[in-house]
């Protein structure tokens, strides 16, 4: 699918690291080599042509985004530098003056290290209090769970939308009625759905929501923010300088702008940006709801196949998302890796930022799989005839 879009693909290469970062379009390095090779110069600095067409295509891309997600109005989405920064930004920015010692934030062990260390970091600054919701026995999260750890002190609750190792796919709407109803925010991790499925974010009444550009066949340090109107009008900067100031004076007094220009903060990504605009349009020609169906055609023929080898441990056997997370009996996941790359295989080993999640699983390390829209069956065949190697340990010795 598309497979002819990508450069790096005609060097045989087979990558399942898509949950990592994405492969990058042709369209990307065109719409980025355009940039700066024709109308290079800063957005919303000049008053000349090529720096109002920077501007121009700068805020086409916001539209974009805008549209992507269903957002109430463009105003509504900021630029980061990845989903990290986003998170970062929502809790320092707006959770800081918003919560006081004792307030509650419900995550889980599942959480991405971006959705966790930044409330551990608030809960030393101010003292509130962080709390797990159970998870079940397929490691997911279900709603009667969240129910059960919700107290009177709970203000927040902050989950990935699709988490990155499980790959399960959370009941979003649901959790925002129930929290909505109990006076709860809801922060979206959606770095693992955006790219791979349909979002609307005022159907599924999300409060912030925060996904990076690069996982989803974008650029590197391009990430969004949304938020509510409501909220965003309380949100506050942790960056300062050029950009995002609306006048200062010598004794200090000052004014910053409003959301978006709020957020930049200095140059920001133009060049990223704009890329990320053309991406946008590739990819909703492809259409998210194509994306998501071939993904899950891949991780169900990618699952049969994995359980027909006894050595093979499937972590995660039944969650929704493209992501398969297994080991190999007797080989570190680490050592795996290299054995598969000597087949031209990428995949992930380690703990994949999710550090506690060994408290759920009990295993440090795991191998990892994920899939994106130009994967193939033949390319899964081609892993399973590796892992199906009777001298693999061997190999890896």
């Amino acid at each position: 699918m598309h497979r002819e879009d990508f450069n790096i693909l005609d060097s045989g290469i087979i990558y399942f690291d898509n949950g990592a970062t994405t492969l990058k379009p042709k369209i990307l390095a065109e719409a980025v080599s355009d940039y700066y090779n024709n109308y290079s110069s800063n957005a919303h600095r000049g008053d000349y042509g090529i720096s109002i067409k920077a501007s121009g295509m700068y805020e086409e891309t916001r539209k974009l985004v805008c549209n992507l997600i269903n957002a109430e109005k463009a105003s509504n989405i900021g630029f980061t530098a990845g989903a990290t920064d986003s998170i970062n930004k929502i809790v320092f920015g707006y959770f800081r003056n918003h919560l006081k010692k004792g307030d509650e934030v419900l995550l889980t062990m599942s959480e991405h290290a971006s959705n966790l260390l930044p409330w551990f970091e608030l809960a030393d600054e101010i003292g509130i209090v962080f709390k797990y919701i159970r998870l079940d026995d397929d490691h997911k999260v279900t709603i009667e769970n969240v129910k059960k750890a919700i107290t009177p002190n709970t203000k927040v609750i902050s989950l990935a939308h699709v988490t990155n190792v499980v790959g399960d796919i959370r009941p979003i709407k649901e959790i925002t009625k129930l929290a909505h109803e109990n006076g709860i925010l809801v922060l979206v991790d959606g770095a693992q759905s955006v790219p791979h499925m349909k979002i609307d974010v005022q159907d599924l009444d999300i409060d912030f929501l925060a996904f990076s550009a690069h996982k989803m066949a974008g650029p590197t340090g391009v990430g969004v923010l949304y938020g509510k109107t409501e909220l965003l009008n309380e949100l506050k900067p942790i960056i300062f300088g050029g950009g995002m100031n609306a006048t200062f004076a010598h004794d200090g007094r000052r004014q910053y702008n409003t959301m978006p220009d709020m957020l930049d903060a200095g140059t920001p990504n133009v060049a990223g940006v704009i890329g990320f605009g053309a991406v946008i349009k590739y990819l909703e020609n492809i259409g998210f709801d194509n994306i998501y169906k071939k993904e899950k055609e891949l991780r169900d023929y990618a699952i049969s196949k994995l359980k027909e080898n006894p050595n093979i441990i499937i972590y995660n056997e039944n969650s929704e998302a493209g992501i398969i997370a297994f080991n190999y009996k007797g080989v570190f996941p680490q050592d795996l890796a290299i054995y598969l790359d000597k087949y031209n295989i990428c995949i992930r080993a380690g703990n994949h930022c999710a550090k506690i999640l060994k408290e759920e699983i009990p295993v440090k390390n795991t191998c990892r799989v994920s899939f994106y829209f130009y994967n193939t069956k033949e390319e899964i065949d081609k892993l399973i005839e590796a892992l199906n190697n009777p001298n693999i340990k061997n190999e890896i010795i």
